[in-house]
């Protein structure tokens, strides 16, 4: 039976990522129907608008959804700002697909252990940011300039209903790791962080399988860098977890490695999801065949993992990553003198390869 994708490439690097996500899906031998679509800058430039009506039924009548990449300079200065991509495209999505639940494992690899600013005993990293993605800051209203433009309003605002079923996802996934979770938030500050913690140290004795401990964020970012070790789950609100997550992902040495899955309710059994790489559009280096597959190509396994219960295939994807690596194979942002510098095309065709020939 096919599998039902929502391809949407974005911009800059985005095509040429998702074209090495989708060859390896390919060569993993199973069936997917891909059906592609405009998103961010490129929709804009094509129609106006960001997220065009078209692109967001295909998403809703698809199975899962794959994207590249959405944004550039070239669309900071669009007016309003709710049409430049970032704002007008992956926020609407991420609503209007009720995509709550972002998952963004950190994995050092081993054959890519010294491109880690951690070095010596520190360099074994093995984490999940859970961040909830369609709450808080982000979403919430008033957002509005006043007085003339010289004061800016931003609302956070947090439901009990919000936090439970972000947390409910985050004892699923620390059960199929460690079983800890540290939940990330300001409650010496914030009322919103006040609940949280409550809603969260009350799940915890329903789920006394699992370790809770709780950690204000600025302490979490000090101790990513001191000892990412420590760290199995980490759950927490969303503009906390947009910048931990970056932080976190740079652990690894390059945002080419990192892969996210935004993911909404279980219906029927299915999780819908929608799949993209950690990294932005990379317009400066867009059709040079420099960018990094990887993260997009490990953004698939995901897919597979999540929306489709492929464990087995998921699992394929990223070992052939893994055996691409260890055979030197590098694109330029984490090339060192000894490895083969390969272009994006290269490394997906490898990858490809290895799939094929493990069949």
């Amino acid at each position: 039976m096919a599998r039902n994708v929502a391809v949407l490439a974005g911009d800059g690097i985005g095509p040429e990522v998702i074209a090495q996500a989708i060859k390896v899906l390919e060569a993993t031998g199973s069936s997917f129907n891909f059906e592609h679509a405009l998103v961010g800058g490129a929709a804009y430039d094509d129609g106006g608008h960001p997220l065009p009506a078209a692109t967001l039924d295909l998403c809703r009548r698809s199975d899962a959804v794959l994207l590249g990449a959405v944004g550039g300079p070239k669309y900071d200065s669009i007016q309003p700002p709710e049409l430049r991509p970032e704002v007008g495209a992956l926020l609407p999505l991420r609503r209007e697909l009720s995509l709550y639940a972002n998952v963004r494992p950190v994995k050092t690899l081993k054959s890519l252990i010294k491109n880690s600013p951690l070095k010596g005993s520190r360099t074994g990293v093995d984490l999940v940011v859970m961040r909830e993605l369609t709450g808080g800051i982000y979403f919430a209203q008033p957002r509005e300039r006043r007085d003339n433009g010289n004061t800016a309003v931003d609302t956070c605002i947090y439901k009990r209903e919000e936090i439970v079923r972000i947390a409910q996802r985050a004892f699923v996934i620390a059960r199929q790791r460690r079983r800890e979770i540290v939940s990330v938030d300001k409650a010496n500050v914030l009322e919103t962080s006040r609940l949280w913690r409550e809603v969260v140290t009350e799940m915890s004795r329903l789920n006394p399988d699992v370790k809770v401990t709780h950690m204000l964020v600025d302490n979490c970012a000090m101790q990513l860098i001191r000892d990412p070790g420590q760290f199995d789950v980490i759950l927490t609100e969303n503009m906390f977890g947009d910048i931990l997550s970056d932080e976190a992902s740079m652990l690894t040495g390059s945002l080419g490695l990192l892969p996210s899955a935004s993911l909404s309710d279980s219906k029927d059994g299915k999780v819908f999801g929608l799949y993209e790489p950690v990294h932005g559009s990379a317009p400066d280096i867009a059709g040079q065949g420099r960018a990094n597959p990887i993260a997009a190509i490990l953004s698939a396994a995901l897919m597979l993992r999540y929306s489709f219960s492929d464990e087995r295939n998921a699992l394929r994807i990223e070992e052939a990553v893994d055996h691409a690596l260890a055979a030197g194979l590098r694109t330029a942002d984490i090339y060192e003198r000894g490895n083969r510098l390969v272009s994006t095309t290269e490394l997906g065709d490898a990858i490809a390869f290895k799939l094929k020939s493990a069949a």
